[in-house]
């Protein structure tokens, strides 16, 4: 199971259970509208978050993974030019 489908799937539990919390306590109609308002705005808020950091972290993993094949494909180069110089030689 990947990370993401876990977050997603807990981030989903914790929503219903909150709401299910929220609608089965004894309060007026308006009050629970507005807990459900600001659970839906914190939600929202914690969703755009955690998918800037998402990204964030993907971009970081490409630019490491990018610089890395640089690096190694560098090396295989000269690897490459040493040996053709060798059998020149």
């Amino acid at each position: 199971m990947s990370v993401g489908k876990f977050l997603g799937g807990f981030a989903i539990g914790a929503a219903i259970g909150a709401i299910a919390g929220i609608l089965l306590a004894p309060q007026s109609g308006e009050e629970t509208r507005e807990q459900l308002g600001d659970m839906a705005s914190d939600l929202a808020k914690k969703t755009d978050e955690t998918v800037k950091d998402i990204k964030r972290r993907t971009d970081n993993l490409i630019n490491d993974a990018q610089a890395k094949s640089e690096e190694i494909m560098g090396k295989l180069q000269d690897m490459l030019n040493k040996q053709k110089d060798e059998a020149e030689a």
